[in-house]
């Protein structure tokens, strides 16, 4: 049975999202405040975890550092009632893996959770699959069935953080980062014109994505067919 951690200080809504947690089988934690929240992470390190932003004593901005400080990495799903795109980026950069804007569907979230809660069946630690496609990390290889298909270094490094990282909304940022390294600057523009030529190569209709979904003002989502809801 796998693990939820639901950190909430609204009774009505952490009552609600346990009860609806349950009812899919998960065994479900909780905490009312950040810092109930951290201690119930660090100690019973659950499968995943869904964060508020807003909480009595520790925020769920620093709950989430302190967690991703620990070299813990578990999927965190963040609940915020801000819109504001700066937000959401702050909370992404810091170590969150999704987000959802309040108000939600129950329905929404419920599916989120079981996307990061499963994963791929990969052959080995060194390869990925998704769909008709390998990704062979030693051999630095992408093919579609058997065939290859040629990917430039930084392609098949943008590719290969995709796979790691299934369900992930990632920012322009930690992409950069990944890809590029910390050193070298690379404008927005840059890695979308890459997200587009990787696009054009593994996407069977790149103008309608089935893989690599935009997020708008943020940056991008990879979604294996198998986990696609």
């Amino acid at each position: 049975m796998e693990t939820v951690l639901i950190i909430e200080d609204d009774a009505t809504m952490l009552r609600g999202l346990k009860d609806n947690f349950e009812f899919k089988g998960y065994r479900v934690l909780t905490a009312a405040d950040g810092e109930e929240g951290l201690n119930a992470a660090l100690g019973e390190k659950p499968d995943l975890i869904v964060l508020d932003i807003m909480l009595p004593k520790i925020n769920g901005y620093e709950v989430c550092r302190l967690i991703r400080e620990e070299d813990l990495d578990m999927p965190i799903i963040m609940l915020t009632a801000k819109g504001e795109e700066s937000d959401i980026v702050l909370g992404l950069n810091l170590g969150a893996d999704d987000y959802v804007t309040k108000p939600f569907s129950i329905k929404e979230l419920l599916a989120r959770t079981t996307a990061f809660l499963r994963r791929s069946q990969q052959t080995d630690e060194n390869s990925y699959e998704f769909g008709d496609y390998r990704l062979d990390i030693p051999a630095r290889k992408l093919t579609q069935k058997g065939d290859e298909i040629k990917l430039s270094p930084k392609e098949f490094r943008l590719m290969e953080l995709f796979l790691k990282k299934p369900n992930r909304a990632l920012t322009r940022d930690e992409i950069l980062n990944a890809v590029w390294g910390y050193d070298c600057y690379v404008g927005p523009r840059s890695i979308d014109r890459f997200v587009t030529t990787l696009r054009n190569k593994i996407e069977p209709d790149p103008h309608n994505p089935t893989f690599i979904h935009t997020i708008r003002e943020i940056g991008y989502k990879f979604e294996p067919p198998e986990q696609i809801a």
